[in-house]
């Protein structure tokens, strides 16, 4: 597979909330750091997700905002 995404994150998939329309995915990149994606139910069971499993998180954004108060 080839993607034009820079930022590659490997994990491990530590948690997956299933739903009838979406499906959030919890992978853990580093100790104690996890990302959390929201995808669809349909793309989530195609790639056969599973608790434990391996996957990566791929971050292709166009901006990145930070703010404080």
């Amino acid at each position: 597979m080839k993607i034009s995404a820079r930022n590659v994150l490997p994990g491990k998939i530590v948690a997956i909330v299933r739903g009838p329309v979406t499906t959030e995915v919890t992978l853990e990149i580093a100790p104690d750091v996890q990302i959390v994606s929201t995808i669809t139910s349909a793309s989530a069971q195609a790639l056969k997700l599973a608790e434990g499993g391996h996957a990566y998180g791929l971050i292709k954004a166009s901006s990145v905002m930070i703010g404080t108060d």
